[in-house]
């Protein structure tokens, strides 16, 4: 059973940082690719942020320049450092992960940037 476990969430200031972790946990041979997306109130779900196990890496544009999302394959660990938050940048944020052929959600965490 596999299963991602985040961390990370808060509520800060605009132009702040946070950094949110997630881990993979369970059976898992490899990992594809892991990523981040994130779902506002009244939004569909959207891609904030993804990185292939060669270490190739994809941006939403509105985060490109303040966000940066990395990885230790070692540890099965995906984080995603926030920077110059904007009150925009509100939302739940969801871990993903391809494993196999599966695609995995974590549970969400809140972001919450106060103006």
């Amino acid at each position: 059973q596999v299963q991602l476990v985040e961390s990370g969430g808060g509520l800060v200031q605009a132009g702040g940082s946070l950094r949110l972790s997630c881990a993979a946990t369970g059976s898992i041979f490899s990992i594809a690719a892991m990523g981040w997306y994130r779902q506002a109130p009244g939004k569909q779900r959207e891609l904030v942020a993804t990185m292939s196990s060669g270490g190739s890496t994809n941006y939403a544009d509105s985060v490109k320049g303040r966000f940066t999302i990395s990885r230790d394959n070692a540890k099965n660990t995906v984080y995603l450092q926030m920077n110059s938050l904007k009150s925009e940048d509100t939302a739940v944020y969801y871990c993903n992960a391809l494993i196999g052929v599966y695609y995995y959600w974590g549970q969400g965490t809140q972001v919450t940037v106060s103006s």
